[in-house]
């Protein structure tokens, strides 16, 4: 299991695109949906934080540690074109690392072995 939180900054005067692209989302959420089925990820989360005169987002995720991509749906490729148009790529992301993950047995259970009440057991890297 890959738990995840990355920090990505907002290029300037782009927070109405990232108000578009999380309409977007919320408005695809079916083939959103079917990214994360593809990519083994659990969950997916995304934050905003304005911090001063800049403006923050937060990727957090819970997925399986040999997740895959699925670059054949519109949505990636419109994910692309965002980052592309939004994302300072002159800050460094920054990956926190996660020093302790709580999640109860049994949503692990439902998480990664299909819901069977067998002992959740963590894939070797």
């Amino acid at each position: 299991m890959r738990v995840e939180l990355t920090k990505f900054k907002v290029k300037a005067n782009k927070s109405h695109k990232v108000d578009e692209w999380m309409k977007y989302i919320e408005e695809n959420m079916d083939d959103a949906l079917l990214t994360l089925e593809g990519e083994k990820m659990y969950v997916e989360t995304i934050f905003r934080e304005q911090e001063g005169n800049h403006e923050y987002l937060y990727w957090y995720s819970v997925q399986e540690s040999d997740m895959e991509d699925d670059e054949d749906l519109k949505i990636n490729q419109q994910l692309v074109d965002f980052f592309d148009e939004c994302i300072d790529k002159t800050f460094q992301p920054l990956d926190l690392d996660a020093s302790v993950v709580m999640m109860p047995k049994r949503i692990r259970n439902a998480m990664f072995n299909s819901g069977q009440e067998d002992d959740y057991e963590e894939p070797v890297d």
